[in-house]
C-alpha cells in the first residue's frame, strides 16, 4: 500500500484529505467527529437511563451529606485542637498523591480539594456503567471527562494549592518570579528548536548509548551495532535486539549504571542491536515489511555471518517485540530454525485489549491521522509526545507545571527524562498499517497478517519464549502482553516486574524497591488465567535482569572464545564505532 493510496488520487478525494489534514492540524490530531459521536452515545443513553440517573442523584446527595459531615467535623476538631479528620471520599482510597501534604488537610483546603475528589468520583460514575453504550465510546467520554476536570483542579492555581501559598508567602514570592524566569526559558528553547534544561549533561554516545561497539551494517532502515566483548570468554549464541522504532534504542543502553546491554556483554554475551532510522519524507513510503525484510532479516543475517553456525537469542522490545513475533512466526511457517529463543519486553502480540492508547485508534482517529501524514509523510514527534503526555497528564503535564512555574523547583535532568525527550518519527505507511492491521483488526493474533503474501500465526512459534510484562505500563498493560499464552503452545516464561512501560524494563540490579514475579508454563501445562498467574507465581525481590540472565544462560551452550568485530571478508566491516549516526539525527 502506497501512502499516497492512503486517499484516493482522484480531485474529490483530494479535497476530502486536504480539509481532514487541516481539522487535524487544527485539533492536534484528535478527531471531533469520535468526541461527538461518543458524547452522542453517552447522552442519549443516559437521558434514556431513569434509573442510573437516580443512581446519581443519590450519588450526589450521599457525597454532599459525607462531605457537610466531614467540614463539621473538622470545624470542632479545629476549635478543640484534636487532630485534623482524614479525607474521606466516597468509595476512595484513603489517600490521592496530588493532595498528601500536610496542608491540603487545612480549612480551606481541605473542603477544596475532597470537593475536587468527590467530583471526580461522581464523573467517574456517570460515564460508566450507562447501559447501551458503546464500551469505546464510554471511555472516551470518561477521559474528556477526567482530562476536563484536571484542567480545574485547586493544585493546579496558585491561590487554591497549600503547597504554593506557603512557598510564595516564605519567598516573597521569588519562587514564582523563578518559575516564570523558567517559562520564558522553556518557551525560548522550543521557539528557536533548542534542546530542553538539562540535556547537554547527557550526551549521546558519552553519557548515553555509551558502550563500545562497532557498526558493522547500515542501511535505509537500521544501522546494526555489534558490541565490543568485556569478558574472556563469551556463550556461543549471539543476542540479537530488536528495540522499537517509535524512540531511540538506547532506552536498553542509558548510563552505565542501568544500561541492558552493558550488563548483557559483562555477563558474557555476544551482543548485536538494531538502531533505526529516524525517518522522514523521504521515507514515507517504509512499511511494515521493509521494517521486517530491511530491518530484522537483514540484522539477523549479519549475526549468523558474524557468529555463523549457531542459533540466535532475539529480543524485542514493544514495537520491536510485535516486529519479532511476526518475524518468528514467519520462520517457524518457513522451517527457519535459527533462533534459540525469544525475549519479548512490553510487547503485544494480541490488541483485543490495548489499554489507554486504544483511547486514540479507532477508524475516525485513523482517517485523521492519515490524512495528516499523506501532507507530511511521517507521523510527527509532537504527536506521539502530546498522546502519551495526555495519557499521564497528571505526572507530565500538571506536576511539571506546578512544580516548576509555581513552586519555582526545576527538576534535575535524568537519564530516562533524555531518553524520553529524543523523540523520533514514524513513517506514514508504516503507521498506517500498524494502526489499521495490529490495532484496529487485531490481524496478527486472527491469523491474518500476512509476511511474503502468506498469513502468519504465532501459535507456529516453537521456541522457548520470555515474556515480560509491568505492573503500571499504559502503553502494552500486562494483561494484554500476557495473552500470548492463547496463541502458542510453546514454554513460556512469564515475568511481571513493578513499574511502567520504560522504568519496569530499565530495572538494574540493586535499584531500590524492585520486585517481579514469575512463572513458567510448559508445553504441556494447563492455562492459567492472568488473575490465577497473578495469585500463584512466587514473587522474589529485586531486578528481573539476573532471572533473564539465567534463563539465557539454560538456553545456551558452553562459553567459547569471542568471535571477531565483523565480518569484513563477507560484507560486513566496521563501519563506525557505537553508537553509529542514525541515532543522532533529530
Amino acid at each position: 500500500m502506497n501512502v499516497h493510496s492512503l486517499f484516493p488520487a482522484n480531485a474529490t478525494a483530494q479535497m476530502d484529505q486536504r480539509l481532514h489534514a487541516a481539522v487535524a492540524r487544527v485539533t492536534s490530531s484528535v478527531s471531533p467527529t469520535l468526541l461527538l459521536l461518543s458524547y452522542i452515545d453517552w447522552a442519549t443513553h443516559l437521558a434514556a437511563a431513569p434509573g442510573k440517573r437516580l443512581e446519581l442523584l443519590q450519588l450526589a446527595i450521599s457525597q454532599s451529606l459525607l462531605l457537610s459531615q466531614y467540614m463539621e467535623g473538622n470545624a470542632v476538631t479545629r476549635m478543640t485542637g484534636a487532630p485534623e479528620l482524614p479525607p474521606v471520599p466516597v468509595n476512595a482510597p484513603k489517600s490521592d498523591w496530588r493532595f498528601d501534604a500536610p496542608g491540603w488537610h487545612a480549612w480551606p483546603y481541605s473542603f477544596l480539594h475532597q470537593s475536587y475528589l468527590l467530583s471526580e468520583q461522581w464523573w467517574q460514575a456517570a460515564t460508566t456503567d450507562v447501559y447501551g453504550v458503546s464500551p469505546h465510546h464510554a471511555e472516551v467520554v470518561g477521559f474528556a471527562a477526567q482530562e476536563l476536570l484536571k484542567l480545574f483542579s485547586p493544585r493546579n492555581f496558585p491561590v487554591t494549592n497549600p503547597e504554593i501559598v506557603r512557598r510564595t508567602l516564605q519567598e516573597g514570592g521569588l519562587n514564582l518570579v523563578r518559575g516564570g524566569l523558567y517559562a520564558v526559558d522553556d518557551i525560548m528553547r522550543q521557539a528557536r528548536g533548542a534542546a530542553k534544561f538539562g540535556m547537554e549533561h547527557f550526551e549521546v554516545g558519552r553519557d548515553l548509548a555509551a558502550t563500545p561497539g562497532q557498526v558493522i551494517l547500515k542501511n535505509d532502515v537500521m544501522e546494526l551495532i555489534q558490541y565490543t566483548p568485556t569478558t574472556e570468554q563469551v556463550h556461543p549464541e549471539p543476542v540479537l535486539i530488536i528495540p522499537a522504532w517509535i524512540m531511540k534504542y538506547y532506552i536498553l543502553d542509558l548510563s552505565p549504571h542501568n544500561s541492558l546491554i552493558k550488563y548483557l556483554v559483562g555477563q558474557g554475551h555476544t551482543v548485536f542491536c538494531v538502531s533505526w532510522k529516524n525517518p522522514g519524507v523521504a521515507e514515507r513510503d517504509l512499511g511494515m515489511d521493509d521494517y521486517l525484510s530491511r530491518g530484522f532479516h537483514a540484522a539477523l543475517a549479519a549475526v549468523n555471518t558474524v557468529v555463523p553456525q549457531r542459533k540466535v537469542h532475539a529480543l524485542g522490545y514493544c514495537l520491536g517485540g510485535t516486529l519479532l513475533s511476526i518475524a518468528a512466526a514467519a520462520m517457524a511457517r518457513d522451517h527457519d530454525d535459527r533462533l534459540a529463543s525469544i525475549t519479548m519486553l512490553a510487547a503485544q502480540t494480541d490488541f483485543s485489549e490495548p489499554g489507554d492508547l486504544s483511547l486514540f485508534i479507532d477508524p475516525s482517529q485513523v482517517a485523521l491521522l492519515e490524512a495528516q501524514m499523506t501532507d507530511t509523510g511521517y507521523l510527527t514527534t509532537e504527536q506521539m509526545a502530546g498522546a502519551f503526555q495526555l495519557l499521564r497528564s497528571d505526572y507530565l503535564i500538571w506536576s511539571h507545571l506546578v512544580d516548576t512555574y509555581m513552586l519555582g523547583e526545576r527538576q534535575p535532568m535524568t537519564d530516562l527524562m533524555a531518553w524520553n525527550a529524543d523523540a523520533t518519527r514514524m513513517p506514514a505507511r508504516m503507521h498506517s498499517q500498524y494502526l489499521r492491521r495490529l490495532f484496529l483488526d487485531n490481524d496478527l493474533a486472527e491469523g491474518r497478517y500476512p509476511v511474503d503474501g502468506k498469513p502468519v500465526a504465532v501459535t507456529d512459534i516453537r521456541v522457548p519464549v520470555f515474556c515480560l510484562g509491568t505492573t503500571t505500563d499504559h502503553v502494552a498493560p500486562w494483561r494484554s502482553v500476557y495473552k500470548i499464552h492463547l496463541l502458542t503452545p510453546t514454554e513460556i516464561t512469564f515475568v511481571l516486574t513493578n513499574g511502567g512501560h520504560n522504568a519496569g524494563v530499565v530495572n538494574e540490579p540493586g535499584h531500590h524497591h524492585r520486585k517481579f514475579q514469575s512463572l513458567t508454563r510448559r508445553a504441556c501445562d494447563s492455562y492459567l488465567g492472568p488473575d490465577e498467574w497473578l495469585a500463584t507465581a512466587p514473587e522474589q525481590a529485586g531486578s528481573w535482569w539476573p532471572a533473564w540472565i539465567e534463563w539465557l544462560k539454560e538456553r545456551s551452550s558452553a562459553p567459547v572464545t569471542p568471535p571477531g568485530m565483523g565480518a569484513s571478508k563477507q560484507g560486513y566491516a566496521a563501519i563506525g564505532p557505537a553508537p553509529g549516526r542514525y541515532v543522532l539525527e533529530k
